[in-house]
């Protein structure tokens, strides 16, 4: 490889935690590639930089205007999400005939790890050596009965930059007792620039013929549905907005889409599955990964209160998730795809979000 054309990171202090320790923050420049700011509090992508048809760069994911935005986030901005990404029923599981009671935080439920889960911890950071130049490696121990879950797990993160413009996100654990993990990143996307306007006019298209369908509550219910002849129909390219306010049970109880698509494609293989055109600037994302799920999520709980990285209010539906990862509530269907991690054992999933342009 052309060493002028690798990626190349950048490091510099970004604030500090409440208990005065140092957080830095990690700039990712390749030649033809997204500028791409992360930092080592909770693994938050701080902003990727893509350039539109029209030539013209704009920031296309949510954040903050400042590190102390950082500190007090309860949105999930492009944070590492753990131990468990998305929800577990009432905040309980077995495993091994042995009940686990969580830290609930979301109802009656516990979502995405907790309310300290891995999106709150400040991540050992080490800029190593890959094949495409520099990557960031983020390392954080989970000990023994941190938010409730069992087993002192150990997580590594590594985050690199390709010269196709895709921001890969790999992902390990390992663990010393039985224990349950699903590990994601929760980046929001709006292809126009943070804070311009809503994603109902973005296209979309998604790798699946199912996805899970949930109470009231947001957990599945259990049940696989086809997303033939629903406004879950991603199949082919289609306007978000299209068919979001539909007169659909589903919808009503995500205040739109916040569901869980079951993937095409054979779980552990690198795969595209999932693909966003934002039609005025061109500005495509494409999501590649190696898990069994997807969780899109329209942004419906922006309320405007959010004043994000460039000072604009962030309104409803103004951004987009795209979480690959194991079905939610999985530790309690184990019909579903395993999320148990044992020792000796390695959990691995690799998620790739690439940005490009449509002439």
């Amino acid at each position: 490889m052309n060493a002028t054309a690798a990626t190349r990171i950048e490091r510099k202090p970004f604030g500090k935690t409440a208990a005065g320790e140092p957080v830095e923050l990690f700039t990712f420049t390749r030649e033809g590639a997204p500028k791409v700011a992360i930092t080592n509090l909770g693994g938050h992508i701080v902003s990727i930089l893509a350039p539109g048809r029209d030539g013209k760069v704009a920031d296309v994911t949510l954040g903050y205007a400042g590190f102390a935005g950082y500190l007090a986030d309860t949105s999930y901005f492009g944070c590492i999400v753990g131990r468990y990404a998305n929800r577990i029923a009432k905040g309980r599981f077995t495993l091994d005939g042995r009940t686990y009671t969580l830290a609930t935080n979301n109802g009656p439920n516990s979502l995405h790890g907790g309310p300290t889960g891995f999106q709150r911890r400040l991540w050992a950071a080490k800029v190593v050596s890959g094949a495409e130049g520099d990557a960031l490696e983020l390392t954080y121990v989970s000990k023994d009965g941190e938010e409730g879950y069992p087993g002192t797990v150990t997580a590594k993160v590594v985050y690199s930059l390709g010269a196709d413009g895709g921001l890969a996100i790999d992902y390990t654990a390992t663990t010393d007792a039985p224990t349950v993990i699903n590990l994601t990143n929760h980046a929001y996307f709006n292809l126009a620039g943070e804070g311009e306007g809503t994603i109902l006019g973005h296209e979309m298209q998604i790798e699946a013929d199912a996805y899970t369908p949930v109470d009231a509550t947001l957990i599945p219910t259990a049940e696989t549905r086809p997303v033939e002849g629903t406004p879950f129909d991603f199949r082919k390219p289609v306007a978000i907005g299209a068919r979001i306010d539909a007169a659909d049970e589903q919808l009503k109880a995500g205040g739109g889409y916040d569901h869980n698509f079951v993937l095409r494609g054979k779980m552990g293989e690198l795969r595209l599955v999932a693909r966003v055109v934002e039609p005025k600037s061109g500005r495509v994302l494409e999501v590649l990964t190696t898990e069994p799920g997807i969780q899109f999520y329209s942004g419906n709980f922006l309320d405007g209160k959010v004043l994000g990285t460039s000072g604009k209010p962030y309104v409803k539906r103004g951004a987009l998730c795209l979480e690959a990862q194991h079905y939610p509530d999985s530790p309690n269907h184990p019909e579903w795809p395993s999320v148990v991690l044992r020792p000796g054992q390695t959990y691995r999933q690799t998620t790739v979000y690439r940005l490009a342009v449509a002439r």
